[in-house]
């Protein structure tokens, strides 16, 4: 009766068939669909492994439970917690306020951490370069090798940790935490021990001298000790606390982690608004737009006091309160502009998005050739060396082959290094190459006028695009903020220099201006965000006159990279198989039903149950929801109505039936009924997020006989849909509700299959040079 697929209930583990769909078909306009469209297999698997890595939607992804499950447990507490609501939101409102502090604090220790450990290396390199000057070139040889071990001692401890002890803490974790924010259950992503390795493996890597930034990783920071904080335990340690057992719930963590990545955001930059739309536009999906944006603006607030607080001390101004971030722009004197330049802020957009998806298309193929062929932890070690070593590398030789002799300024800087010039002089290209990347944008923005020659930049812009694509992605943590913005300065500042050449007496060619610009259009082009990237720079350069400027090339920047490929936050997010939901369906998809949709047959249970049939299903099934039924004989080789699997009165969570055997709430026993009254919504959350395995749980064989009743403890009231709904009803279903599954039910609201998020989100439209194609991917167990 309707297309048979694996038997699933909540989560689908298992392959379905690759349909792709191309140019052709009426039935989908300027699509066509090859293959079967009901969606059964005759996918051999010599068919199966032809299919690339990246065209396949992993099964290994659960979703969070973001609905509530609406039974008399949940009612009874409620009922008693009405009488406590003020009490709950005051601790809410301090929650969030310990998240702020304690990223801030964070953000203290990896910025000062950064900056002592480069210092000390550069300091140390400089002595030697600062003795070879006048002798011979081969005394050269001692400070480049020492720059060459520093840096690959420091980023083998980085990927070290990463690696081997908790590898999800790779990368900036924007992805991760998006996915999460999304309704992704991403395994080790909030966790006290990623926090561990993010921040000391993001110390390493920045002072190692790969071409990455802190300012990434700091919103993930920020992410897990929300996620910790607000449920006063840690599975890490063993360690409970017995309290705010009541925000032990997806639905509540995930709140907690959304002000968690503001606050990150706004200890990284000194930018509280910019934290909170961060949160809006590129993390959270669903949005309580009066209550949580307070909560999550005030989290970000007290991030940034904290840091500026901590770092005033730091610098030895008590309360100057002039460090808002971990980097800030710095002050632009000059930053006025004419409506005759907005033509070529919109070429700088054009050049920002096209140089954007040129490096998110590099970066893609590199992903795809460390998926294949970089898997062992010891090659992944290993490339981190080699590209620390080829940084230096690069460095180097760009300091010896384009040594740029500059004037020594009035107020030389006490990181200033003379290299091959002579005396009254030093190398430009060193004071680049020899500061942390924050203070390289800084010179690229705010040094006069003539300090940097063409072909510096030239060389320098060049260098950090390859380096930052190659670096991206390593088993290191690393952010891609600062990488971009280095880059687009770059080249923002050399536009400015041949725009001055051209036009000696122009007064608008301002460099900074220009440097700035650049710097947002590059940002653009790769990661695709707008608002809150607006609201970032506006705030972290302290001036609003530059409003416009950049956000005209933000916006033109995404729309030029958007036509070749999508954003660098996605194509990660998709190459890890990751089913995540975009915020609108296609209307290319209006056309398929649920029952097109649907998993069929489906697993379902009975009211009244026995013991014995939940744990033979709870061993042999993956499934963490399952529909609740009358009238259904599962014994029965055909169910009463062909297709169908009983009335549909509810659904009831793994978790919940996992909990209900090791309490052993049976009918048979002689005390159930005290059991029940005993049994509050607390027994349920005091052992979230991991519950005990179902292997680990002894029922006996006279047990197996027994039968729970299901009535008190499943959801009366979860969603289901009918027969007839399309894919776009579905999916703002899904999107806008936070649900893990829904029930589809015929016209007497009898079950006949169950749609999860993996049966949305393995229909993928994508497009390339203004040609959209829509693929159904196949689900990897």
């Amino acid at each position: 009766m309707f297309p048979r697929r694996k038997k699933v209930s909540s989560e689908k583990t298992t392959e379905v068939p690759l349909q792709l769909l191309n140019e052709g078909n009426t039935r989908y306009g300027s699509i066509h669909f090859t293959g079967e469209e009901d969606g059964s297999s005759d996918n051999t698997n010599e068919d199966r492994e032809d299919i690339p890595d990246e065209k396949i939607l992993s099964g290994g992804f659960e979703s969070l439970d973001y609905d509530h499950c609406e039974n008399e447990l949940f009612q009874q507490e409620e009922r008693k917690s009405s009488k406590a609501y003020i009490k709950k939101e005051v601790v809410r409102w301090l929650v969030f306020g310990l998240i702020g502090i304690l990223t801030g604090l964070i953000a203290c220790v990896i910025d000062n951490m950064v900056v002592l450990s480069t210092k000390l290396k550069f300091n140390y390199i400089k002595k030697f370069v600062d003795s070879c000057v006048g002798a011979e070139e081969s005394c050269l040889q001692q400070p480049f090798l020492t720059w060459v071990a520093v840096n690959a001692g420091l980023v083998f401890i980085g990927a070290f940790m990463t690696a081997v002890i908790e590898p999800v803490a790779a990368g900036s974790g924007i992805p991760q935490i998006k996915c999460f924010l999304n309704g992704v259950k991403v395994p080790h992503v909030v966790r006290i021990k990623t926090l561990i390795c993010k921040v000391l493996g993001v110390i390493c890597a920045v002072g190692g001298g790969l071409v990455v930034g802190k300012e990434g990783p700091m919103i993930h920071s920020g992410a897990v000790v929300a996620a910790g904080i607000s449920q006063g335990k840690s599975d890490t340690f063993h360690v409970d606390f017995k309290i705010l057992q009541y925000f032990r719930s997806d639905k509540e963590k995930r709140d907690f982690v959304s002000g968690g990545a503001a606050a990150g955001v706004s200890a990284a930059f000194g930018a509280p608004v910019g934290g909170v739309l961060f949160s809006l536009e590129e993390g959270a999906s669903f949005w309580n737009q009066e209550a949580l944006t307070w909560r999550i603006f005030f989290a970000s607030m007290l991030s940034t006091f904290t840091l500026n607080i901590v770092q005033s001390y730091v610098k030895g101004t008590p309360w100057s309160l002039s460090s808002p971030g971990l980097f800030n722009f710095g002050k632009f004197d000059n930053t006025n502009y004419s409506g005759l330049e907005i033509p070529l802020f919109i070429v700088m957009g054009v050049f920002g998005g096209l140089l954007g998806a040129a490096f998110n298309h590099i970066n893609y193929r590199l992903t795809i050739f460390r998926k294949k062929y970089i898997t062992s932890r010891g090659t992944q070690i290993t490339e981190a060396i080699l590209v620390a070593v080829a940084t230096a590398t690069v460095s180097y030789l760009t300091l010896y082959f384009n040594n740029d002799c500059q004037p020594m300024r009035k107020d030389p800087d006490e990181d200033s290094v003379q290299f091959f010039c002579d005396d009254g002089q030093y190398s430009a290209n060193a004071g680049l190459m020899f500061h942390t990347p924050e203070e390289s944008i800084k010179e690229l923005f705010h040094d006069l006028p003539g300090t940097f020659r063409p072909a510096t930049l030239a060389v320098y812009c060049l260098c950090c695009f390859f380096l930052a694509c190659w670096t991206y992605g390593l088993y290191v943590p690393s952010g891609l903020f600062i990488p971009s913005i280095l880059i687009g300065a770059s080249w923002g500042r050399l536009l400015a220099v041949l725009l001055k050449y051209a036009f000696p007496s122009a007064t608008w060619v301002d460099y900074s201006k220009y440097a700035l610009l650049g710097g947002a259009a590059q940002l653009g082009g790769i990661v695709r965000m707008t608002i809150s990237l607006t609201v970032i720079i506006t705030e972290a350069t302290g001036n609003i006159t530059l409003g416009l400027p950049v956000m005209i090339v933000l916006m033109v920047s995404k729309w030029i990279g958007d036509i070749f490929n999508e954003g660098i936050y996605d194509m990660h997010v998709h190459l890890q198989g990751v089913p995540l939901l975009g915020w609108e369906p296609s209307i290319m998809l209006s056309n398929i039903s649920a029952t097109e949709l649907m998993s069929h047959p489906v697993t379902v249970l009975r009211s009244y149950e026995s013991v014995g049939r939940i744990v033979d299903i709870l061993k042999s099934e993956t499934h963490n929801g399952f529909p609740v039924v009358e009238d259904y004989d599962p014994f029965t080789e055909e169910s009463p109505d062909s297709g169908t699997f009983g009335t549909f009165h509810g659904t009831i969570l793994r978790s919940q039936l996992i909990i209900l055997l090791k309490l052993k709430v049976f009918e048979e026993h002689d005390d159930v009924q005290q059991i029940k009254k005993g049994l509050s919504i607390k027994d349920f959350r005091d052992a979230y997020p991991r519950f005990t395995p179902i292997h680990q749980i002894h029922i006996s064989p006279q047990e197996r006989n027994f039968h729970i009743d299901l009535r008190s403890f499943l959801n009366p009231g979860a969603y289901s849909v009918s027969h007839c709904a399309s894919f776009p009803r579905i999916f703002r279903l899904f999107r806008a509700l936070g649900l893990r599954h829904v029930v589809v039910v015929n016209r007497k609201h009898q079950v006949i299959g169950m749609v999860t998020r993996k049966d949305l989100a393995r229909y993928r439209i994508t497009q390339h040079f203004g040609k959209v194609n829509m693929e159904e991917l196949p689900i990897a167990k």
